[in-house]
């Protein structure tokens, strides 16, 4: 079994899908390593030590793709619609794909690679559950995207974070709120504490004001009716504008009332909502800095400008995309681990790939085989009908 490691071709993208120190486990499974000359060497790992591991260079795209059995991306096509589209030609039957592929944003990319013949596998819809912890990609990344968002807001905050004694008097420490308490929230909220902010957090579930506080941060309670607002998996769900409004309404003087506004809030698929107004925006102190983690789908503010910086009001907003990938080393060590982990619980004890339908981890994340989309929910978006279960299983 080979399995390619290739160059990602994604503008601005600097990270890897496997790193050398994951290798091992997987050679040692009977699989054969080939990577892309280069593919690393923007995220901090040399050729040279790819093949210390025991892997093999291949020196241009074309050989990799045409000799590699399972092809493991960061973005494969799904992700990388335009600079991923050249890719497509050198799929063929039969082969894998491994990576984030956007697929509830984009389920239309889905059904191309379906129509190349290949089975591909998309990282964002890892299932959460306690098997599959070691896997998710989403998380991974989401706890480097907190933890970089409040440097980022460090750095433009024209205040010291912490509180300090000095000759010329006392520092009252910034102020920081985080929307939103998920990983990257709670990484947001531990990384301000450390920096020595007083830290606030709002979020739509109330279980997780616990988490909160345990990291140093202050609960806000908006005295809002939040049943339902968890759903499968731990995630918030979407909530109706009715309930954003009121939300809106009875967050407007939290948000003034902070120096940095760290908002996480974003839904698989759909448009990001709008936590923070325009009004509200304008309500904070000048210098105040808002960074919208929510910005790849629209962004949590209503005057983020997706991949850019912009000051409003005297507030800098500013809307990152592809946040990880600034810390590519760590990033693509997490990451590798996680495509690793799913790796080996793809391989059996032979050195052979199983795609097992009645598997929870590999249904999660399958998107298409056989020439044909085969998850549930794409199918769906795609306008298909559902596969009876005899044809899921011959699909599969």
């Amino acid at each position: 079994m080979i399995i390619g490691v290739a160059k990602e071709t994604l503008p601005g993208e600097k990270r890897v899908a496997l790193v050398p120190a994951v290798l091992a486990s997987l050679i040692k499974r009977g699989a054969t390593i080939q990577v892309e000359a280069g593919a690393g060497a923007a995220a901090g790992y040399p050729d040279a030590d790819y093949a210390d591991k025991g892997a093999t260079i291949v020196p241009d795209r074309r050989t990799l793709f045409s000799q590699a059995e399972i092809l493991a991306q960061v973005n494969t096509f799904g992700a990388n619609p335009e600079a991923g589209r050249g890719d497509l030609m050198l799929l063929r039957q039969g082969q894998v794909v491994i990576g984030l592929a956007d697929p509830l944003g984009s389920p239309e990319r889905a059904r191309e690679l379906s129509q190349r013949g290949v089975i591909a596998f998309g990282l964002e819809l890892m299932p959460r559950i306690t098997r599959a912890q070691s896997m998710d990609v989403l998380s991974s990344m989401a706890s480097i995207a907190g933890y970089k968002a409040v440097l980022m807001a460090a750095m433009e905050l024209p205040r010291m974070f912490p509180m300090m004694m000095t000759a010329a008097g006392t520092i009252k420490p910034a102020r920081v709120l985080v929307m939103g308490v998920g990983v990257a929230g709670l990484q947001a909220i531990a990384t301000a504490k450390r920096l020595g902010s007083l830290v606030s957090a709002y979020d739509v579930r109330p279980a997780v004001k616990d988490q909160v506080q345990s990291l140093g941060g202050k609960f806000v309670d908006l005295g809002l009716d939040t049943a339902g607002a968890e759903g499968a998996g731990g995630y918030a769900v979407e909530q109706s504008e009715d309930f954003l409004r009121r939300q809106r309404e009875a967050m407007t003087k939290v948000v003034a009332d902070s120096d940095v506004v760290i908002t996480t809030a974003a839904i698989p698929g759909k448009r990001s909502p709008i936590l923070v107004t325009a009004d509200m925006v304008k309500a904070m102190a000048p210098g105040s800095v808002i960074i919208d983690l929510g910005a790849e789908r629209g962004g949590n503010c209503e005057l983020t400008q997706s991949g850019k910086t912009v000051v409003e009001h005297g507030v800098t907003i500013v809307g990152p995309l592809n946040v990880a990938t600034t810390v590519p080393y760590h990033a693509s060590q997490m990451y590798a681990k996680n495509v690793a982990t799913f790796l080996e619980h793809l391989i059996d004890k032979e050195g052979k790939l199983v795609v097992n339908p009645a598997d929870e981890i590999t249904s999660g994340v399958l998107l298409c085989q056989g020439g044909e989309v085969v998850h549930p929910r794409l199918r769906e978006l795609l306008g298909m009908p559902a596969l009876s279960a005899p044809a899921v299983q011959a699909a599969v």
